[in-house]
């Protein structure tokens, strides 16, 4: 839960930090937010591995933003559930390898998940048990519900493109 700051603690999982690395759009704004302060950003080394892959295989202009990201970014570190609790909590959500991310953000106790991976986001009966736990968004509503942005914030933002990219 919030930390001894009173700020909220947030875990983001890999394509919020891939895509908020490469794209500046909600993502990157919501990045863009922890680098600020205005929560405490959780991580582990799992999301931070795959965001660090997909960097490299779909856009290796990124990577240097991404170290640059995370070495600027006062980051809370979270562990990363074994593969014995992984199988333990296979149906959790409806993709296995999204299991660990989910984990991670019970384990941790986190006041809420900000991904775009629809396995994890979709309100259904596949995350019943994880939003049971823990409160997931979508990047933009995390900006609009969490941070107070307007419709014409996130309107401004939503197309937004470097030319790096």
């Amino acid at each position: 839960m919030a930390n001894e700051q009173g700020k909220l603690r947030v875990f983001a999982d890999a394509n919020i930090l891939a895509s908020g690395n490469v794209w500046p759009r909600w993502p990157y704004e919501v990045l863009q937010h922890g680098l600020k302060g205005d929560y405490q950003l959780v991580l582990n080394s799992s999301v931070i591995e795959e965001a660090h892959r997909t960097l490299s295989a779909r856009f290796p202009k990124g990577i240097e933003l991404f170290n640059a990201f995370l070495t600027t970014c006062n980051y809370e570190s979270a562990a990363v559930p074994t593969t014995e609790a992984v199988r333990a909590h296979a149906t959790l959500v409806r993709d296995i390898t999204d299991v660990p991310v989910a984990l991670a953000t019970i384990e941790a106790g986190v006041d809420c998940l900000v991904s775009e991976d629809k396995d994890l986001t979709v309100r259904d009966e596949t995350t019943v048990e994880l939003r049971r736990r823990v409160p997931i968004y979508l990047s933009g509503t995390f900006l609009r519900e969490m941070m107070g942005w307007s419709t014409e914030q996130l309107e401004a933002v939503r197309g937004r493109k470097w030319t790096d990219f």
